[in-house]
């Protein structure tokens, strides 16, 4: 086990954070975005991961340095990467859930001895120790189990209404007149199918060791977007904590003499507001070639300002093995000048972009002082402290 870089705490402060991501870019950045706001608290922060991804989210993160940040504490435990073979990404696949980084998560499971050692050190010198650990790394929380004074909290990296689906599906999909938790004018979807056999078993196991040793939840969203899922989520778990103090995200960037801006934000700075389309389909998807030349054709043909971040999947170790290229039919860029970006505004869609922009403004009213997650944030941070 590595030592924590960056250690300058110089008493022993009464709580630490110990921060346990999935090797998935989404669930990194979002657990690292989480650490930066609690460490700069004065709450000493210590995320552990791969080698390969601490330095992903690192590498990734936008708006502030790692690096630099006081508290914050990298830990890289070691990875028996003989032991896991990662196929690449399926874009033929018929669910486009990244079942190929499968034995990446798998693999987590390995780092159960040394996060038993670092708790046990941590514990030895500190009041309390907080795990915060990613819902899919479910054995964090039983490890925090045997530390007498260790509690772990899930972090739930997807929507509260996704889960609140998860839930209605266990409960067996009940109607809203026979006790079922949603609302007739919401749309009832399914995750059948969604997950091959092994995913699905994994997400199993891991739900189970959570469920059993797991504190509270923290949401990375905000009453303002998912109050009333937040709220249904929190009935049927009455002796659980939840807090939702999300967007994490930073929204500044560095505007100094001198510094660099990405071309896309340089494009962006000259579109009418509220009039560009956003197309992006995550780390951890891959289209095959028909599906991107059918949205390639749409986006051309809708006549709307655009951006549309074209890539393959992640791999399991993003610095080693190089990724397929996504192709686009010859001329696209060249037909779509001045009107998209690949990386369109007519008047339709203003409800669109009015409801939009209502919501950014109410996010940002979320994470601003006094706002509904500064107070879930606090109160989070209230409770760990006690």
């Amino acid at each position: 086990m590595s030592q924590p870089s960056n250690y300058c705490v110089e008493s022993p402060p009464e709580v630490v954070v110990v921060m346990v991501p999935l090797p998935a870019q989404g669930h990194l950045n979002q657990l690292l975005q989480l650490s930066r706001i609690i460490s700069t608290r004065g709450i000493p922060v210590h995320f552990i991961g791969s080698s390969t991804h601490n330095r992903q989210a690192k590498d990734r993160v936008h708006g502030w340095d790692p690096s630099t940040t006081p508290n914050l504490h990298f830990h890289d435990f070691q990875l028996l990467t003989d032991q896991i073979v990662t196929p690449p990404p399926d874009p033929h696949a018929s669910t486009k859930f990244p079942a190929h980084l499968l034995p990446t998560f798998q693999a987590g499971v390995q780092f159960r001895e040394p996060l038993a050692q670092l708790l046990r050190a941590l514990s030895t010198t500190n009041r309390r120790v907080t795990v915060v650990y990613d819902t899919l790394m479910g054995f964090a929380a039983r490890e925090a189990s045997f530390i007498s004074n260790a509690e772990a909290y899930s972090f739930v990296a997807c929507s509260a209404f996704s889960v609140l689906h998860f839930i209605w599906e266990m409960m067996g999909q009940p109607a809203p007149d026979q006790g079922g938790l949603f609302p007739e004018e919401l749309p009832w979807i399914s995750f059948e199918d969604c997950f091959s056999d092994g995913v699905t078993d994994f997400i199993t196991k891991n739900s189970q060791w959570s469920h059993l040793c797991c504190a509270g939840s923290i949401y990375d969203t905000c009453n303002a977007i998912e109050g009333k899922f937040v709220n249904l989520i929190a009935q049927t778990q009455p002796d659980k904590k939840l807090w939702a103090i999300g967007p994490f995200n930073p929204v500044t960037f560095d505007s100094s003499p001198g510094s660099s801006r990405h071309c896309c934000l340089e494009w962006l700075d000259k579109q009418p507001p509220d009039s560009v389309i956003y197309v992006s389909f995550g780390t951890t998807t891959s289209l095959s070639d028909d599906q991107i030349a059918e949205l390639a054709i749409g986006l051309e043909r809708s006549e709307q300002r655009f951006i549309w971040v074209l890539r393959d999947a992640d791999r399991g170790d993003i610095y080693t093995e190089e990724g397929r290229k996504p192709q686009l039919s010859d001329g696209f860029e060249d037909r779509i000048k001045g009107v998209g970006m690949k990386l369109m505004v007519l008047d339709e869609g203003k409800v669109t972009r009015k409801n939009a922009s209502e919501l950014r403004t109410n996010i940002r009213e979320a994470m601003s002082e006094g706002g509904t997650s500064a107070i879930q944030l606090e109160a989070f941070l209230s409770h760990i402290s006690r």
